[in-house]
């Protein structure tokens, strides 16, 4: 298979695909039955591992680590107050404080584990961190990460993205296994029905598959969409929460 995609057109796959997502939760809140909304939430499932595959090939590209593990911190700092907004659980500035409302999932932003999953490959890679502490260190992470949108679970995807880096198989492997953990969760904790419908993970599959390699033709277009990529997630929830509004009877 010729592979034509390079990583700003897989990036906007998968905002495409998330806005898409997000829709259907505005517009079919709750856990629907309906055909249109199970299809878009479907698509949507194509996001979480484009997300975590490119930020374990950030972690490869990157020229200074510490401004892309700040710089990911800093919009997972954003985003937070941005998703709680979107998620209709702002009813006064205690909701942006996490468990205020007394849940334990879902507590912030995919942001948060995707930055931690970072973090994860740092620790994989340290020459610094004894071969014994490592496994602790990750297990903690998992802990710090589980109550957010996509829990531990992306972080997770993150670190075998870039500790299998040049085995697309094995990558692929290990984000169907981290993901059926997900599933099961989901399952049990949240919904049946959607609990299944996280496996459409594995659409993400063959469209990572065309990944070239190159991040895009044009270096000036290539640092506006950089940009682009960051402020897009939580500008999106903060329009879409602010049209929930809207919505609401007056």
């Amino acid at each position: 298979m010729k592979k034509e995609l390079n990583a700003n057109t897989l990036k906007a796959i998968a905002i495409t695909a998330m806005t898409l997502d997000h829709i259907a939760w505005m517009l079919f809140p709750g856990y629907s039955r309906d055909w249109l909304p199970i299809v878009l939430h479907i698509i949507g499932r194509i996001t979480c591992p484009v997300m975590c595959f490119f930020i374990a090939e950030g972690y490869h590209h990157t020229k200074n680590i510490a401004k892309y593990t700040g710089r990911l911190f800093a919009f997972a700092f954003l985003s937070h107050f941005a998703y709680v907004f979107f998620s209709s659980g702002s009813v006064d500035w205690k909701s942006f404080i996490p468990f205020y409302d007394g849940n334990f999932l879902n507590q912030t932003s995919v942001m948060w584990p995707l930055s931690w999953g970072l973090v994860m490959l740092r620790i994989a890679d340290s020459g610094k961190i004894s071969p014994a502490a490592k496994p602790l260190l990750i297990i903690l992470v998992c802990l710090i990460t589980f109550p957010s949108d996509w829990s531990c679970i992306a972080s997770l995807c993150v670190l075998a993205f870039g500790t299998n880096r040049g085995n697309f198989r094995a990558q692929m492997l290990w984000m169907v296994f981290y993901v059926s953990l997900y599933c099961v969760v989901y399952f049990f904790a949240l919904d049946k029905v959607y609990g299944i419908l996280q496996m459409a993970v594995v659409a993400a599959i063959p469209i990572l598959s065309m990944y070239n390699g190159q991040r895009g033709g044009n270096p000036r277009m290539n640092r506006i969409l950089k940009w682009l990529f960051y402020i897009y997630y939580p500008l999106h929830l903060l329009i879409i929460g602010w049209i929930q509004i809207a919505m609401l009877p007056q």
